[in-house]
């Protein structure tokens, strides 16, 4: 019996023993619904082509004998539409490997699809702290990095897109500098016309800045009011009068466009979801990050979950407009032996670059992208951020930071955020 992972190869089977009958076609979709059952669209002039649409007819007829209970029942066999874009309608959608005019189209009960890559931002830096499990500390060390960048005089809009776990605003704000309301609010505001009504409330400025400022976003207000009613409606898409529909991300990313014009930041620091979700694939993959932190601590979770991730991005076809921006974070480094701890931590990381990522190629090799193991500016090489007892509980990081003494920044975060100075072209003497 076929079940859902072996719809791709065996669809690819079936198609390539058809490969020079499907050739003449401008263009040809496999379409699965969001039940996983597949169906082919194919363009409207084949329609009336007699030869084609029968041969169409039969590929139908072999996919679903060879699919079974993920092929569509329903008749017709074939679809037709007069565009690829019209057949995809804004769904995830990637070419079949090996056919160069055959696409594969997802339909997804969320928006979330990690494969739609938006370009890097260009203008104000946007960085990306995320990890596919929860508890690494991530959050504690955006806040670290916010904190040193404005002991640096710069302004870091911070913000909090773990929207069900939400915490990262009471590492840099007291209760009493909460602002009346955070992201949830906005979007859901946004879908009825309202969002200028709050936008003004959306965010404070943390008291732990010297030189700089730093400007919090939260993912709700001081008072979160019906946050779980409105969580269920955040990533709900826009839909205007004229039927055009604008995408939970999209609404995202126009309000991040809004808070950079407002406050002028030198730099957007953005606490994602943890995991494979779909508030994760809007802040790694839609936002236009310049630089993603992966989260990593060595375990068997850990690196199957990246591997998940990686695969899909080369099944999609688009690894190659999201793999320069990764840096992977070894997070919660021990106190006892780091150094053999990050030293395997960068044997696992460098193994599963090579076998997903990276060209296969040689390092020395000009044109094409590959690491060596040791290669100390490669994406697999990781960042350190050491254990530490005194920032293990978020409740307590805001009165942390505000008596922290920059030695003990510099210990237990000192060489990621050295290497973070870096990468914007900043230095301070961290190390990194």
């Amino acid at each position: 019996m076929t079940t859902f992972d072996q719809i791709l190869p065996v669809s690819a089977e079936v198609l390539a023993e058809h490969r020079e009958q499907i050739e003449p076609l401008d263009w040809l979709v496999i379409n699965r619904d969001l039940n996983g059952r597949v169906r082919l669209i194919a363009p409207e002039a084949v329609e009336s082509h007699g030869a084609q649409r029968a041969f169409l007819q039969m590929l139908s007829q072999q996919l679903a004998s060879r699919l079974g209970p993920h092929a569509c029942s329903a008749e017709p066999g074939v679809l037709y539409e007069a565009t690829r874009d019209e057949a995809c309608l804004g769904a995830s959608s990637y070419p079949l490997e090996g056919f160069g005019k055959v696409w594969m189209v997802d339909r997804l009960a969320t928006e979330g699809n990690w494969a739609q890559i938006a370009p890097e931002t260009e203008g104000t830096p946007r960085m990306v702290f995320f990890s596919i499990k929860g508890g690494v500390g991530r959050s504690t060390a955006l806040a670290a990095c916010a904190w040193k960048l404005a002991q640096l005089g710069k302004r870091v809009l911070v913000l909090d897109l773990d929207l069900e776990s939400p915490g990262l605003s009471s590492s840099l704000l007291p209760l009493e500098r909460q602002p009346a309301y955070g992201i949830t609010d906005w979007l859901v505001e946004d879908l009825v016309d309202n969002a200028a009504s709050v936008f003004d409330g959306l965010f404070a400025t943390s008291e732990l800045s010297r030189d700089g400022q730093i400007y919090v976003v939260p993912a709700h207000g001081q008072d979160p009011g019906e946050y779980v009613a409105k969580l269920g409606r955040v990533w709900m898409p826009k839909v205007s009068h004229d039927g055009a529909r604008e995408s939970w991300s999209a609404r995202l990313q126009r309000l991040l466009r809004e808070l950079e014009e407002r406050i002028q930041p030198d730099v957007v620091l953005m606490d994602s979801r943890a995991g494979i979700d779909e508030v994760a694939s809007a802040c790694v993959t839609d936002l236009g990050a310049n630089l993603v932190l992966l989260f990593a601590v060595d375990s068997h979770q850990t690196w199957k979950g990246y591997r998940i991730l990686f695969e899909h991005w080369l099944r999609a076809g688009v690894a190659e407009r999201i793999r320069e921006r990764l840096q992977i974070v070894a997070a919660l480094t021990p106190e006892l032996d780091p150094a053999a701890y990050l030293a395997n931590l960068r044997e696992r990381a460098h193994a599963l670059f090579l076998e997903t990522l990276y060209d296969e190629i040689r390092p020395s090799e000009a044109d094409g992208w590959n690491f060596d193991l040791s290669d100390e500016l490669a994406p697999h090489m990781p960042w350190a951020v050491r254990w530490h007892l005194g920032f293990a509980a978020l409740h307590t990081l805001h009165g942390r930071f505000a008596r922290i003494a920059e030695e003990e920044v510099r210990h237990v975060f000192g060489n990621m955020i050295g290497r973070i100075l870096r990468s914007l072209g900043w230095s301070d003497g961290y190390p990194g």
